[in-house]
């Protein structure tokens, strides 16, 4: 019956699940779809605005080498190229022309690809005697009159594009070329963050505004692409071999290393070039999300509403159903509630009371190890009494004289013996809770006199250092009393059996606290130990008649009183137990 409830009730859950899992599938792909429609219509755009300016930069310099070339200065050398005053007026007007068209390098190569004259002919990496019959420029216009091609410079190192025009001086042909550096396109493409790329007719990528695609193709390049590149040292120094090709299977998507995907749209140009335009597809990506998950919340929202709506009118019905249930319910949780109330009452008081319990059977443990001590000390008077009345009564018939001092004798150890007494049942009773002002200095000395028996049978004789003025704590006289009392019990075990051990309790204020500390030379507490003397029933005496509680009720003792307790102790030197409390600071009537 459980099982199919839980069923039932799962599956409404499951249910809003798929559809609210439906419903941002749908809108992510909606948005995703719009949002790719949007980036290749920019990307459209921006071929367009890139394939004229590319156009319009080449366009410059297109008809240079056919205009330059027809200067009779080019025609003479063609016709007599070992004329070296005409190889001088020709490098000087390629120097000339080069300057004025804004221009790289323009230059004059005979038949064979040897280079005659050039504008940087007075240049260490000047073009004149080198050939340059190996490149695809000259070859094609050798065979067709003119010729393009884009490629590193061999001489210079540094990447052009060479327009080849064919001149023709009687029976004698040259080639004048002019190499146009493009790379003002790139620094603008690089300035302004577009993803914007020129392929050569192999798929390499050679200008571009992003600098790690350089040399890189679009698709792995196959062996006989590669060596023919390399024939024609298109590009000198690159390692196409080892470049990673920036498309992965479809050519409407880039991977960069820095942007991650990015969507791609490309463009025919002249020669076999292609623009490549690219966008990032991350914010599209975003916007998917963005849109599924408010679609989705939003059907949630509307999902929840209805289910609110439907509640209401279930609670509605069950309020009006259940409320005499309810109110009998109330009334039996009440009448539980104050039987439980007074079952706790009972408990504290009985917590209370086993505490209080504890607290003086610890007291009257304490009482016993002072017993034997109690003993002696009561029954020595009272056999010196004896013997001082029964020497009273033989001297009042021959000496009269004697028989006051006598009698004076026994009525001062009758008040050693009550004063003994007094302490005693003092100690002994139990003492409420409540907490009164009293001067601590009081409550050692009493202190100090419960244990003088103990102190004498052991052969110690405590030293108190006491301030000069009283040190006032709120407190319970008695419970205070029996704490140093229990520290006073357990140093004089520390040193009983020596020769020469020594007790000394001291009285300071420190940082507004009073500190009373009990020290004593005997053997000190094993390290070990040393953070577990004060748990309940651990005792490290084997012989001992306490119950292993005495520093544990100290240490509660101290806490009701808003204080702590420290125990500092050195192996073979001596232990100091110290209970602070915090100084009355108030008025004392």
């Amino acid at each position: 019956m459980i099982t199919t409830q839980v069923r039932r009730a799962r599956s409404p859950a499951l249910a809003g699940m798929v559809l609210l899992t439906c419903v941002a599938m749908l809108a992510g792909g909606l948005a995703w779809r719009a949002a790719l429609r949007t980036i290749d219509a920019r990307l459209e755009q921006s071929l367009i605005l890139t394939l004229r300016a590319l156009e319009t930069e080449i366009d410059r310099f297109r008809y240079l080498p056919q205009v330059a070339g027809q200067d009779a200065r080019i025609a003479a050398t063609i016709r007599s190229p070992a004329d070296p005053l005409g190889i001088a007026a020709t490098n000087r007007y390629l120097e000339k022309i080069t300057a004025l068209a804004e221009a790289s390098h323009l230059y004059l190569m005979d038949d064979e690809g040897i280079t005659l004259a050039a504008s940087n002919w007075a240049l260490t990496e000047s073009f004149v005697g080198h050939d340059y019959s190996f490149r695809p420029y000259f070859q094609q216009a050798i065979a067709h009159g003119d010729g393009a091609f884009y490629a590193i410079g061999v001489t210079t190192g540094t990447p052009g594009y060479f327009l080849a025009a064919k001149i023709v001086a009687g029976a004698d042909v040259g080639v004048v070329v002019v190499k146009i550096d493009l790379t003002a396109l790139e620094r603008a493409w690089i300035a302004a963050d577009l993803a914007t790329a020129v392929v050569d007719p192999d798929g390499v990528v050679f200008l571009s505004g992003k600098p790690d695609w350089l040399y890189r193709p679009l698709a792995p390049l196959t062996p006989d692409i590669l060596a023919r590149i390399d024939e024609d040292r298109a590009y000198v120094g690159v390692d196409l071999a080892a470049a990673k090709p920036l498309q992965r299977g479809s050519p409407d998507w880039i991977f960069d290393s820095q942007a991650g995907r990015l969507r791609a749209r490309s463009a025919a140009f002249s020669g076999g070039w292609r623009v490549v335009a690219a966008e990032p597809v991350t914010p599209a990506l975003y916007a998917a999300l963005g849109w599924g998950t408010g679609m989705a919340l939003l059907c949630g929202f509307g999902i929840g509403l209805a289910k609110i709506q439907r509640q209401r009118r279930q609670l509605v019905t069950l309020r009006l159903r259940q409320s005499d249930m309810l109110e009998r319910k109330v009334a039996e949780r009440t009448e539980r509630l104050a039987l439980e109330i007074e079952a706790r009452r009972q408990i504290e008081a009985e917590l209370r009371a086993a505490q209080e319990t504890l607290i003086h059977s610890e007291k009257m443990a304490a009482l016993g190890r002072m017993s034997a001590a109690i003993v002696h000390e009561i029954s020595q008077p009272l056999a010196a009494m004896e013997a001082s009345l029964a020497a009273a009564e033989l001297s009042l018939q021959t000496a009269p004289a004697k028989t006051a001092p006598r009698i004076e004798t026994a009525r001062n150890l009758i008040r050693r013996m009550q004063r003994t007494t007094k302490h005693l049942k003092s100690f002994s009773r139990k003492e409420e809770g409540r907490l009164e002002v009293i001067d601590a200095v009081l409550v050692v000395e009493n202190a100090l006199d419960l244990v003088q028996p103990r102190a004498r049978a052991v052969g110690v004789t405590p030293r108190l250092i006491r301030p000069a003025e009283p040190m006032l704590v709120r407190a319970g006289r008695v419970r205070l009393e029996q704490v140093l009392v229990n520290l006073l019990l357990n140093a004089m075990d520390a040193v009983e059996g020596e020769a020469r051990g020594k007790i000394e309790v001291t009285l300071e204020e420190r940082a507004g606290e009073l500190r009373i500390s009990v020290s004593d030379t005997g053997s000190g507490i094993a390290p070990e130990d040393l953070a577990r003397v004060t748990e309940p029933f651990f005792s490290t005496k084997t012989n001992s008649e306490g119950l292993g509680l005495g520093l544990a009720i100290s240490q509660a003792i101290l806490a009701e009183f808003g204080g702590r307790f420290e125990i500092c102790s050195t192996p073979e030197t001596g232990t100091v137990m110290t209970a602070i409390l915090p100084r009355y600071q108030g008025d004392v009537a």
